[in-house]
């Protein structure tokens, strides 16, 4: 099927049903893997979209969102939470230190712990008084330069300080595999650092390999062009 062909049907879908169709295909990845679907959530990736676009997955009955950048998320979702007090938000993007007080204020979830430096100033937010989101840690599976993330070889160390050093409550680890490589191969990498250090929670897999993911174990999948259509 072409691209174009592809995308006039994804433009004739309606948004609960495209919500529908990824649901079910989790469901089934879930079951193939031996797992419950509801071990599984999804977290629907808004960037570059406007909460008119956002509304209607809200009423398809989607609470579980994520945006890349700070400064946009604020811009369109203190209004949408007021107006549903069930939507959780998550940062799937870098935060850099200087946002953190806004982020704090706006996000529910952070996938992206990479650095000391973040560590630490989370933990002087908390002591300042603000209730800090559930933490993930962001593992560069593909040790790539232009990505942020700890070095897999580094990521127990870090995961260590930052539960013994600065005492913040790590949930689990997220990582975005390269593009050119077999994502199985990080989701796996993934999983077995998880495993040894006593983390439940895997942010792993998008739009073209979530199923892939979920065999492998993600419990958190970051879907977005399947849900919203191509980016603007």
């Amino acid at each position: 099927m072409s691209n174009s062909l592809k995308d006039r049907q994804a433009e004739s879908e309606t948004p609960a049903s495209r919500l529908a169709a990824i649901r079910a295909r989790i469901n089934k990845a879930a079951r193939a893997a031996g797992r419950d679907p509801r071990e599984v959530t999804l977290v629907a990736v808004s960037k570059t979209f406007g909460a008119e676009d956002i509304a209607p997955l809200i009423e398809a009955g989607q609470r579980v969102f994520g945006e890349n950048r700070v400064q946009e998320a604020a811009a369109k979702w203190p209004a949408l939470k007021a107006a549903h007090a069930d939507i959780e938000l998550h940062l799937i993007g870098p935060l850099q230190t200087n946002k953190l007080a806004q982020a704090l204020a706006l996000f529910d979830a952070i996938h992206t712990l990479d650095r000391e430096r973040l560590a630490a100033a989370l933990v002087k937010a908390r002591v300042e008084g603000a209730q800090l989101p559930r933490l993930f840690i962001q593992v560069n599976t593909g040790e790539e330069p232009q990505k942020a993330g700890i070095a897999p070889r580094e990521a127990d160390a870090f995961i260590a300080r930052c539960r013994e050093v600065h005492g913040l409550a790590i949930e689990g680890l997220m990582c975005i595999p390269p593009v050119d490589e077999e994502p199985a191969l990080h989701f796996a990498l993934l999983d077995k650092i998880a495993r040894r250090n006593g983390l439940a929670r895997l942010s792993m897999g998008m739009s073209g390999d979530f199923e892939t993911a979920i065999a492998l174990g993600a419990t958190h999948v970051r879907i977005g062009s399947a849900l919203f259509g191509s980016r603007r």
